[in-house]
C-alpha cells in the first residue's frame, strides 16, 4: 500500500498533506509517529473524564494541529469544534453530556484512522 492509498483508505487529504509536508518520506514518518503514540488521543480522553476544560482544550487543540498537519481533516475539525468549546473565553455552548458524546466520536474516528495506518505500516 502506498501513502496516498492509505490517505484514501481513512478518508485523508493526501494533498494537503503533500503541500505541508512536501515529501512522502516526511509524510511516512510523521504518520508512522502518531500510531505509534497514542498520547494525543489518551490525553484528550482523561480530560474529558474530568470534563477538565483546560486539559480539553490542550488536548483537543494539540490534536487538531498535528491532525491538520497530516491531511486528516475530519479529525481535525472534530478536535477543533472541541477546542474551541473549551478555548479561555469562550462561553460554553454544549452540555456535558454533548461533549461526551463528541470525544465518542473522535475517539472512534482517531481509532478508524489508527488502524489504517496500522495496516499501512504491517503491509
Amino acid at each position: 500500500m502506498t501513502i496516498q492509498e492509505l490517505y484514501e483508505n481513512i478518508g485523508g487529504n493526501y494533498a494537503q498533506a503533500q503541500k505541508i509536508m512536501r515529501m512522502d518520506k516526511l509524510i511516512d514518518r510523521y504518520i508512522r509517529k502518531l500510531s505509534s503514540s497514542s498520547s494525543i488521543n489518551e490525553a484528550l480522553k482523561a480530560a474529558g473524564e474530568a470534563m477538565d476544560p483546560g486539559g480539553l482544550f490542550e488536548s483537543a487543540h494539540a490534536m487538531k494541529g498535528v491532525c491538520a498537519n497530516l491531511g486528516l481533516d475530519a479529525l481535525a475539525e472534530a478536535a477543533s469544534e472541541l477546542s474551541e468549546e473549551f478555548r479561555p473565553g469562550n462561553p460554553r455552548r454544549f452540555s456535558d453530556e454533548e461533549v461526551k458524546a463528541k470525544l465518542s466520536r473522535i475517539d472512534g474516528m482517531y481509532r478508524k484512522v489508527i488502524n489504517g495506518i496500522d495496516q499501512y505500516i504491517n503491509g
